[in-house]
């Protein structure tokens, strides 16, 4: 009989996406605008894209977006207590809009910032007016792009899921998170390092393309001097007849008498762009806290600390007070509620190293053993002192835990004298020296 009520019920309430709709019949959503590629993805520059500067803005931007941004409960001296049950602290860990997950957002925060120097995340859809009332919940956040700037408020270009289409809007700064770059003299300056790094590899590629454009470059030297009008011509019929030969043979094959002299010009010219691309490109991998170790994947930790502390942190950081700022008012900050970055600092740690951590923060009582099997990626342990803050070496830091709902108490030891007690021995029995009384 379960499984025959199973059965009715999945034919009475299932569905099937081939079958339950009609192709013909109108859609219960409204269809708008349908593209060939996303319309909300962050596309950059025509200068960044067509360079190494987009790897290095990706590689920036997927780090960045590992990092958790939560809308978290401090205590008085601003110590993390527990996560808010709020739509903000949904829209920064599970779903920030129709399109994106909450990481996919911080990386398309992160990469639009670093492109466009400053950004302003948008609060799409609040539970309240923001301009009757500051008492609002956030339900969907966007990033948006700051096309015009005035004294109260910005105008925006946001992605509108409803439509489809990008708008311009015009928001007050109150309530919009705007977020400028912390590197934005190294990057978004018209003169700093990237973009004089950008012009030099612009440079470079035009370069490139004239020598790889299948020009020849060829000057023929006739066995005349070509001054009157008669000369000149047959110079010009001569050279069609060269072209007319290099470009009907299969192999580019020409021939030509043996008093004409022929000169190829398409030799690469000598110039120190290489020099100076690689100048720029070590000064700016300086000036970011990058490596070539960093961006191909095989930095050590000390250095990756390094990476994280001068790039990735001023970054999030930022974006993280914006929101607060934005987002939070002075009621919600006074009663403990804040935006936190939270860092796993065993990400970067190896597996022998972190063994030797596990013991050092139990040991000290800084992590219980169900935290340490958090990080490692292990369910937590059943057992209740697996949750207490003790130290496992130590038998008698179990005494007092809770066993069956019976608290167990410290065992009694007899008083110890000062004084080191001598046997003594009863008369009748003989010493073991064989000796007695």
């Amino acid at each position: 009989m379960a499984v025959m009520s199973g059965i009715v019920s999945w034919l009475k309430h299932g569905w099937n996406a081939f079958v339950a709709l009609d192709r013909n019949a109108p859609q219960p959503w409204n269809e708008g605008p349908s593209y060939s590629y996303r319309p909300d993805r962050t596309r950059f520059r025509m200068s960044n894209e067509r360079s190494i500067i987009a790897s290095i803005l990706t590689r920036i931007g997927i780090d960045a977006a590992a990092v958790d941004i939560r809308h978290v409960k401090q205590d008085n001296n601003g110590r993390y207590v527990a996560d808010m049950p709020s739509g903000l602290n949904d829209c920064l860990t599970v779903e920030a809009n129709l399109d994106q997950g909450a990481r996919a957002f911080r990386q398309d925060a992160v990469m639009t910032l670093l492109d466009k120097g400053a950004i302003a995340i948008v609060p799409v859809d609040t539970t309240m007016n923001p301009l009757d009332s500051g008492n609002y919940d956030v339900k969907s956040l966007r990033v948006g792009e700051v096309i015009m700037w005035m004294p109260q408020s910005v105008t925006v270009r946001v992605y509108n899921d409803r439509k489809g289409l990008k708008e311009d809007i015009i928001l007050p700064k109150k309530f919009v998170a705007i977020v400028e770059n912390p590197l934005y003299t190294i990057m978004n300056e018209p003169n700093s390092t990237l973009q004089r790094l950008i012009r030099k590899l612009n440079l470079l590629d035009a370069v490139d393309e004239q020598s790889a454009s299948g020009k020849l470059d060829l000057i023929i030297q006739l066995p005349y001097v070509i001054k009157t009008e008669t000369r000149r011509a047959e110079a010009e019929k001569r050279r069609k007849e060269i072209e007319v030969q290099l470009k009907g043979s299969q192999y580019g094959i020409a021939y030509a008498d043996g008093t004409e002299k022929i000169t190829q010009l398409n030799r690469p010219a000598e110039n120190n762009l290489l020099e100076q691309i690689n100048y720029l490109t070590t000064m700016l991998y300086g000036q970011l806290g990058l490596t070539d170790e960093v961006i191909n994947g095989t930095a050590d930790e000390a250095t990756m600390i390094n990476y994280y502390n001068r790039t990735i942190e001023p970054i999030l950081s930022a974006i993280a007070e914006a929101i607060k700022r934005a987002f939070l008012t002075k009621t919600a900050r006074s009663q403990g509620q804040s935006i936190m970055v939270l860092n796993n600092p065993f990400k970067l740690v190896a597996a022998t190293v972190l063994a030797e951590m596990a013991d050092k923060f139990t040991r000290n009582e800084i992590l219980s053993s169900n935290d340490m099997r958090a990080i490692l990626g292990y369910k937590p342990s059943t057992d209740p002192k697996a949750d207490q803050l003790l130290n496992k070496n130590i038998p008698a830091a179990y005494a007092e835990l809770p066993q069956d709902g019976v608290a167990l108490k410290k065992p009694v030891l007899p008083p110890r004298s000062p004084f080191p007690q001598v046997p003594t021995i009863p008369q009748g029995v003989a010493s073991q020296n064989g000796t007695g009384p």
